[in-house]
């Protein structure tokens, strides 16, 4: 009768949900189960209500919510550009350019992922393209083994940020905001960080001079634009989706559809579509739309389970009482997550938490388009942080490296994203002024 009337103090609860949700993960459950497991035993325990017909209702309207059709499109752009010549393409397009650099064909990890960011909008994948052709061409070069690595694992983080980003996606369906505001919300941060990693190569190539290869090739200008020429589709695609949300021509859902188009004509003038190659695109954005989708089913019934416990309401007056200023707030959120990223990726981190953050970020005043921002680059942090950096994974088996050297070798991009998020709090009209402008030009 205690546990029904719904007495027990905020802080208690909270421990009860977290302590519960560790035993399931801890026991090798899958993220989406343990959190409908979570919800089933608090709902039964605390309140009242029939858990069946709220599991049913809840997770049926998270699944048939229209802005999530965005996300399964997307996925599929990625996998279908993941299987052309885009890697090969990235390189020779990007080395000519960047050859002659402080810092030479390193460059290529930070633009080649910014690039494959704008169509991908993941991390890992992120990663994958781009090391599957840079990894041995730098090796070849004689690039030193940390710096290649360091830069290659930190730069793929660009997949969560760049729109279309998944996360943002996932983010946006969570808190109900617009997801085209959020793509364009992502577009300067992003290029910020991509600049801050170039800057970073240029200082560490200047004063490791005596280690760094001497670049011997040469191109001319025309060369360059030759084989920039390659690029050229890619990019004009790129611009098509993000431009077309821009302008308020398309929604995310139907962008990703011109970029669902665009990438299989792109794949069949390059060759690379086959029968083989667009059934594997098809089955890998299938497996990973169901996975997200299934870990988004189980964050909607935590969420109701957490509402009727009244957990986030409770939770947020608690912390009202501590009287934290905002920056304070903002600071052990972000150390909340660098700690909670150690042990899930991205997606699992920011569906899992929503449901109890939410409340306080719209108490503390912030806008919830420039929080997405900003968590976005904490989670990114994530990516290559071990145990569980999904970059350095993916970087392990490619470049037959220890974790713990490639985490290493990461460490100072790690404190560029910590400087990024600085910035972003200092500046939010960074991650701001672009939404305003569209919804300007769309009156």
């Amino acid at each position: 009768n205690y546990l029904l009337r719904n007495e027990m103090p905020e802080v208690y609860l909270t421990i009860f949900f977290i302590s519960v949700l560790l035993i399931f993960l801890g026991s090798g459950v899958w993220v989406g189960i343990s959190m409908i497991g979570v919800s089933t035993i608090g709902m039964m325990m605390f309140t009242s209500r029939p858990v069946g017909d709220a599991m049913a209702t809840t997770m049926w309207s998270m699944g048939s919510s229209w802005s999530l059709t965005a996300l399964p499109l997307f996925v599929w752009m990625g996998e279908i550009l993941f299987r052309t010549k885009l890697s090969e393409n990235l390189f020779k397009g990007l080395s000519p350019w960047l050859a002659r650099l402080p810092g030479g064909l390193i460059h290529v990890n930070v633009l080649g992922c910014a690039i494959f960011a704008a169509i991908s909008g993941s991390s890992a994948a992120t990663v994958a393209t781009v090391g599957k052709m840079s990894i041995p061409e730098l090796r070849k070069r004689n690039y030193p083994e940390n710096f290649l690595l360091g830069t290659l694992a930190g730069s793929g983080t660009l997949g969560l940020l760049i729109p279309p980003s998944i996360i943002l996606i996932i983010y946006g369906v969570t808190v109900e905001e617009s997801i085209a505001k959020l793509f364009i919300a992502g577009v300067i941060p992003g290029i910020l960080l991509a600049l801050l990693f170039m800057t970073y190569i240029v200082v560490w190539s200047i004063k490791n001079k005596k280690i760094m290869p001497v670049i011997s090739e040469d191109f001319t200008f025309i060369e360059k634009i030759k084989k920039s020429g390659q690029l050229l589709p890619v990019i004009l695609l790129i611009f098509a989706v993000i431009g077309s949300i821009y302008a308020g021509i398309a929604t995310a859902t139907e962008a990703a559809s011109l970029g669902v188009l665009g990438a299989l004509i792109l794949s069949y003038f390059q060759k690379s579509l086959t029968k083989e190659s667009f059934t594997k695109s098809l089955l890998g954005a299938t497996k990973t739309s169901c996975m997200i989708a299934f870990i988004l089913a189980g964050s909607s019934f935590l969420t109701l389970a957490m509402a009727f416990t009244g957990l986030p309401k409770n939770l947020a007056v608690f912390i009202e009482t501590l009287h934290l200023s905002p920056y304070m707030l903002l600071l052990v959120l972000t150390l909340f997550y660098i700690i909670l990223g150690m042990f899930l990726d991205g997606i699992s981190a920011v569906v899992l938490t929503m449901a109890i953050i939410e409340p306080m970020i719209r108490q503390a005043g912030f806008d919830m388009i420039w929080f997405g921002i900003y968590l976005v680059i904490v989670v990114e942090m994530a990516q290559i942080t071990p145990p569980v950096g999904f970059n350095l994974f993916v970087l392990q088996g490619m470049a037959k490296k220890d974790m713990g050297f490639i985490a290493r070798s990461s460490f100072p991009l790690f404190i560029l994203m910590i400087l990024a998020v600085i910035i972003i709090i200092v500046f939010p009209q960074l991650a701001l002024w672009l939404p305003e402008q569209m919804i300007q030009s769309l009156k």
